[in-house]
């Protein structure tokens, strides 16, 4: 993977408000672009929606491409920028739903469509569990996308970064009362598959609910390389330790390196 530039967005959706959400996601993208050049920004789990919405994801849910995808692939080609987000989802058969996040690339194309597979609490209510594990290739490198609880599973970051994945991307609307775990997990997943991870947490507040933000950017040593507490943004620039240097892995090879060359 050459060296990046990532930009991870932390900001309070309007619950059930798609159009208003996508016109502050737009102003971050243009605040983001117009200050320096970035080659990624990653924002939360179901970011254009809220969290707490219940039956009425069923109202604002969409068909990937649709609208939502559409207007963010014309913002990724009008900033030469990669786009990760979070949103609600259909089949055709509109009342299959999923959490999805999407990937969408500087040529105004369709990276990459990820949903969800570890669903917690009342997401089980509202959506189906997907099942599949790909990774995106964006002219950077080969990047894996989870959402949210995901993280909390091992296995899932492990299977990413032997199937090749450089860079891990964790959109999530994780709780304020459980922000320590998501820290924690943040800096075991990228330490464990020595990759860089950005982890993009939404703040406020929707129904019942609390979230904790805490965006942050976690080189392969497990360090923090940049966070952000408010309603903001945090860069980093992969492959670069905080004073310019390049970031050596903390292993010699990658975890998985010798599993794959035993099946050759």
């Amino acid at each position: 993977m050459r060296e990046i530039t990532v930009a991870t967005v932390q900001m309070k959706p309007e619950l059930g408000e798609v159009e208003d959400n996508l016109v502050k996601m737009s102003d971050f993208i243009a605040k983001i672009a117009s200050q320096q050049k970035v080659d990624l920004i990653v924002f939360p789990e179901l970011i254009t929606s809220g969290y707490e919405l219940g039956v009425k994801f069923t109202e604002i849910a969409q068909l990937i491409p649709g609208p939502t995808v559409n207007l963010m692939s014309q913002r990724a080609q009008q900033h030469g920028v990669y786009i990760a987000f979070g949103m609600v989802a259909k089949e055709r058969v509109e009342s299959i739903l999923y959490n999805a996040a999407v990937l969408v690339g500087p040529e105004g194309d369709i990276t990459g469509e990820y949903r969800k597979v570890h669903l917690k609490g009342e997401e089980r209510m509202a959506f189906r569990e997907g099942y599949k594990l790909p990774i995106f290739e964006a002219d950077f490198g080969r990047v894996g996308l989870m959402l949210g609880w995901d993280l909390a599973f091992p296995e899932v970051a492990r299977t990413m970064v032997l199937e090749g994945a450089e860079m891990l991307c964790v959109l999530a609307s994780w709780e304020k009362n459980d922000i320590d775990e998501w820290q924690t997990y943040l800096k075991a997943r990228a330490y464990e598959n020595a990759v860089f991870v950005t982890g993009a947490n939404r703040v406020g507040e929707d129904v019942t609910l609390a979230f904790g933000g805490e965006s942050a950017v976690v080189g392969p040593r497990g360090k923090l390389r940049a966070v952000v507490t408010t309603d903001d943004v945090a860069q980093a620039d992969g492959k670069k330790d905080g004073k310019g240097k390049k970031e050596e892995d903390p292993k010699a090879e990658k975890p998985g390196e010798d599993e794959k060359d035993k099946d050759k």
